[in-house]
């Protein structure tokens, strides 16, 4: 292409781009035009549109206004009918309540409650806003008819829903459980009584601005606490024997009856009858202390036979005081009773506290449980210093058996201290002390009684019509003996006694036994036990002096040594069968020895009586003849010694026939041994002069074999015989 035509064809280009540019120029300015048009048409209609709403504006906002203003006037006219409405009601309550308030809340607290509260509210407005209206006086004479009402259903309720617990629940309730079972619990009101009753407290307390019926509370459990243990005690006087004491029969089958959750097993402790020992100790005290009575009535300790005599006295004193007799089975029973009232008060008085918990307000409970419980807990007090009264009264007397009623009750007072003390915890110190100052009266009285029974064995009198005429036993060594094992059972309560009065010096005890404390309750348990020991031994020690003294009565020395005998023999066997040898054996060391020893000394002692016999044919007294042919002398002599032998013989069997050596095993030595020494001397005697022509009447002198010899002396000691 040329050059020409290049540019010719650029030209034709550019004007087609400008003609382009030309029309979209114009169609821009066409488009601008109608876009004013259209603006300036908006612009008339906004104006427009604004001008109607300044003048809606002006037309609406004071009806607005006057509206709102009509609201607010309706809204206060409703507020002021409500207040109107309510304070109105205030002057209708006393009409709509009047009735229920005068028929009283039974069998609707909840309704009688709520037209309380009406009252109560009504009572407030009229005393802020009108307290000269007679409306407040109605009122108030309404509300404090309600509480009065109030306070009437609470004893109603309590009066009429509260009863004695049964015995047999408390036998159940006081058992010792050991197969890990939750504890026994009593139901002693309805639950629906229950919670009406911790209704009624409760709006007392909040709104009632009342203690009284806290006090009206405590009067009426308290009365069926003391009935409750009451009527266990009679439970025991009227079901009790001298074999045991009356149980729960649902041992097996849980009663229907019963406010008890499940069946439960018998108690543990049953204090032990110590009738027996008591009978005895008594008519030992009554007729062998004050020595108006002699001769033994003990039956013996088994390896013991009495002679015809004792045996027969011996019954006659089993069929005086044996099971026939019913004063003793009431002190028994009075007794088991007592210890299982302290029990009982124990428990009741943990379900009384767990009771008033739910009704009484948490800041007067200790003090309301604190009155609760005193009428039972002074009445168990008095009991148990009638007790005591009546122990040191028989000791007074010389009745030292008295003293046994007191242990077994020292005893289960002080295992159930602890479980006391946490019970009362919280309660008045006079309270707390009530249990502690009975201890103390019983230890004080019971320590006294020991010492004074040491004394009076000690100081019992020698006097011949007390003396057994057969040298059998005395009873003062019955007597000792016999109140020494009743004192183990009870090793640890008679130390506690003893220690209790500080004897630790009369005694010697080593200071390494006590503790640190100077209290009663702070010696150790092995001081206890030495002081005990001490105690027993300075009995004996006192025994055997008294024992000594009174043997001197008899002017048969052999009699005197059979008596020494008989009794040493009985204490060791006594000691031997019993853990008192241990006890003993604790300060006396080879007490046994120490008592076989006397045993022995008293045998040969007795034994020495048999020279006078003995001497007559013993081989050392043996005559020497010279020649073949006796002298007249020399026969004499002879028949002398004969005759001295079978008189001598016959004396002493006679004499000690009537004796009594009631041990078996000891008499037959004591005749085996004697037996042994007499036939040997008389055989050696009798085959020297047998054939001796020494007489021509042999049989006037040579009046007894070896055989009958022996036979004589195996009749000593039996009246039977």
């Amino acid at each position: 292409m040329s050059p020409s035509e290049e540019c010719s064809g650029r030209k034709r280009s550019i004007e087609e781009r400008l003609k382009q540019e030309e029309e979209t120029l114009s169609f821009i300015k066409d488009s601008m035009e109608k876009s004013d048009q259209l603006t300036k048409n908006m612009v008339s209609i906004l104006s427009s549109f604004e001008s109607r709403l300044m003048k809606l504006e002006n037309s609406i906002i004071p009806v607005h206004k006057q509206t709102e203003n009509l609201q607010r006037l309706q809204e206060n006219v409703d507020k002021t009918l409500l207040c109107l409405d309510h304070v109105i009601s205030y002057y209708h309550v006393a009409n709509d309540t009047e009735r229920i308030i005068k028929e009283g809340p039974t069998g609707r607290l909840e309704e009688y409650l709520g037209c309380i509260e009406r009252i109560q509210r009504a009572v407030e407005y009229f005393q802020d806003n009108n307290p000269d209206s007679p409306e407040l006086n109605r009122v108030k004479s309404l509300f404090e008819r309600g509480k009065e009402s109030l306070e009437t259903e609470f004893r109603s309720l309590m009066t009429r829903n509260s009863k004695a617990v049964p015995p047999i629940m408390i036998l159940d309730l006081i058992s010792v459980e050991d197969d890990g079972e939750e504890e026994l619990t009593l139901e002693h009101l309805p639950e629906s009584v229950l919670q009406d009753v911790i209704c009624i407290s409760l709006w007392l307390v909040d709104f009632g601005r009342n203690q009284d019926f806290m006090n009206v509370y405590y009067q009426i459990r308290s009365s069926q606490l003391d009935r409750s243990i009451k009527g266990l005690k009679e439970h025991f006087r009227k079901n009790s024997s001298s074999f045991g004491v009356p149980y729960s029969p649902a041992v097996q089958n849980k009663r229907k009856d019963t406010p008890t959750k499940k069946p439960i097993k018998r108690p543990v402790y049953i204090p032990g009858t110590i009738r027996k020992a008591q009978n005895l100790l008594k008519q030992y005290s009554q007729h062998g202390l004050d020595g108006k009575k002699g001769g033994s009535a003990l039956t013996p300790t088994e390896g013991h036979e009495h002679d015809s005599r004792a045996k027969h006295m011996g019954d006659a004193l089993t069929e005086k005081h044996g099971p026939s007799s019913g004063k003793e089975d009431v002190l028994d029973i009075e007794l088991d009773a007592y210890i299982h009232g302290i029990s009982a008060f124990v428990k009741l008085a943990q379900s009384e506290y767990q009771l008033l918990g739910r009704i009484i307000p948490e800041h007067h409970q200790k003090k309301t449980f604190d009155s609760l419980i005193q009428e039972a807990l002074d009445n168990l007090m008095i009991e148990g210093e009638n007790i005591v009264q009546a122990a040191r009264k028989a000791i007074v007397r010389h009745d030292y058996s008295a003293v046994l009623t007191i242990f077994p009750i020292l005893r289960h007072l002080k295992q159930i201290k602890p479980e006391f003390d946490k019970v009362l915890q919280g309660t008045a110190a006079s309270t707390k002390n009530k249990l502690p100052n009975l201890i103390n009266s019983m230890e004080t009285t019971g320590a006294k009684a020991l010492d004074d029974f040491a004394d009076s064995i000690k100081n019992d009198p020698d006097k011949e019509y007390n003396m057994p005429k057969d040298g059998t036993v005395h009873e003062l060594t019955s007597n000792a003996i016999l109140f020494l094992q009743q004192l183990l059972d009870f090793q640890e309560t008679a130390g506690a006694m003893l220690a209790s009065q500080v004897l630790g010096d009369t005694y010697n005890i080593p200071i390494d036994f006590r503790e640190t404390s100077s209290s009663a309750t702070s010696y150790s348990s092995e001081f206890n036990r030495r002081l005990l020991s001490n105690y027993m031994c300075k009995v004996l020690g006192n025994l055997q002096l008294n024992l000594l003294s009174k043997s001197k009565v008899y002017e048969d020395m052999a009699l005197s040594a059979i008596f020494l005998h008989n009794n040493y023999n009985y204490i060791l066997k006594s000691l031997e069968k019993s853990e008192l040898i241990q006890l003993v054996s604790i300060t006396l060391k080879n007490a046994e020895k120490h008592y076989r020893g006397h045993i022995e000394e008293q045998i040969k002692l007795y034994q020495n009586s048999w020279l006078k016999v003995t001497d007559y044919v013993s081989e050392k007294n043996l005559l020497v003849f010279q020649g073949a042919k006796l002298k007249d002398k020399e026969r004499q002599m002879i028949k002398e010694r004969f005759k001295g032998f079978n008189d001598g013989l016959e004396e002493l069997c006679k004499i000690q026939k009537a004796w009594a050596i009631p041990d078996q095993e000891q008499r037959d030595k004591i005749r085996q041994a004697q037996k042994k020494i007499i036939q040997n001397d008389y055989a050696a005697f009798l085959q020297r002069y047998e054939n001796v022509h020494f007489t021509k009447n042999y049989e006037k002198y040579i009046k007894y074999s070896v055989e009958q010899v022996g036979e004589m002396i195996e009749k000593l000691f039996d009246t039977s015989a």
